[in-house]
């Protein structure tokens, strides 16, 4: 949040903010087949934008065409932030990784200057410009303005459009509330990715890839992730580290001296992250699903 005494200075993404990805879409994603389809076809509306926009000349009839726009959104932890900075890594270029700390400000006016310093920024740079939650920055515009934070939700909005009408690099958005987008945005997003909660295949393979081969295990390899992919049923990406998280301290307290994992290890860890998924926290379907643009955008404002 900004100060008083550094309000002289708000924009928030400096050059520093850029990062070099460390990961790529082949090497480091589990993605669902049909997400990875749609994956394909943008990175190759992107590497084949010449053919299509100055060869072909859809230039002519699509001029605001020069950018690619993308919009992830899913249930949490199913690696929406990870395949955007894999994204950048797969295309080569260097990202930008901004979340509503790197945006909000209480002063008037400060937020969409942000906003415009961070495109600024990557447009410099070449960068993958990625806005986490962003179902904060692309709600409804308020038609009924009733406070001065109002105006202010609306200015910000209004400078997004903007700069998305005008920006010529690839820009990310990642949200678990889809639904509160302005359809403003909505069209002005080439594609809208949906990440889902992996099936059978797909916990196998992030099973495999997170049991790495350093792990000392009591049992078959194959056979332990054949039994853990079964029974995390429902889980996110996110949830299986979670549980490894847990099993792996809890075999070394079994056994210091020797320390293996064992089925029961990770059976219990299983267990215990079902368990906190059904008595903490609120129901992202229901209450959190249904909570206001207004809201969201004062929240993001300090409000």
């Amino acid at each position: 949040m900004t100060t008083a005494e550094d309000s002289a200075d708000t924009s928030t993404c400096s050059p520093h903010a850029v990062r070099t990805p460390r990961t790529t879409l082949d090497g480091d994603v589990v993605l669902a087949p049909e997400t990875r389809r749609i994956f394909d076809e943008a990175i190759g509306a992107m590497r084949h934008h010449k053919t299509i926009y100055s060869d072909w000349g859809f230039g002519s009839v699509d001029p605001t065409g020069r950018n690619m726009i993308l919009n992830f959104y899913g249930l949490p932890g199913t690696g929406k932030t990870l395949a955007a900075e894999a994204l950048a890594g797969t295309l080569g270029l260097p990202y930008i990784h901004l979340g509503i700390a790197e945006l909000e400000s209480k002063f008037v006016g400060e937020t969409a200057k942000n906003i415009s310093a961070a495109f600024n920024t990557a447009a410099m740079e070449g960068a993958l410009l990625f806005f986490d939650e962003a179902d904060t920055l692309l709600g409804a515009r308020l038609s009924s303005v009733t406070q001065g934070i109002d105006n202010e939700i609306n200015a910000m909005r209004s400078t997004l459009l903007i700069e998305l009408e005008r920006f010529e690099g690839v820009a990310v958005f990642a949200t678990n509330f889809a639904r509160n987008y302005d359809n403003a945005f909505v069209s002005r997003i080439r594609y809208h990715i949906e990440f889902k909660l992996p099936d059978l295949e797909g916990r196998k393979q992030l099973w495999s890839k997170m049991l790495v081969p350093g792990v000392p295990l009591e049992e078959d390899r194959e056979t332990l992730i054949e039994r853990c992919a079964t029974e995390s049923e429902g889980f996110s990406g996110r949830e299986i580290r979670n549980v490894l998280r847990t099993a792996f301290p809890r075999a070394i307290h079994d056994n210091v001296q020797k320390p293996c994992v064992q089925w029961t290890h990770l059976e219990s860890a299983i267990a215990d992250v079902r368990t906190a998924r059904r008595n903490v926290g609120r129901n992202l379907h229901a209450e959190d699903g249904r909570k206001s643009s207004a809201e969201a955008g004062r929240r993001m404002l300090g409000f």
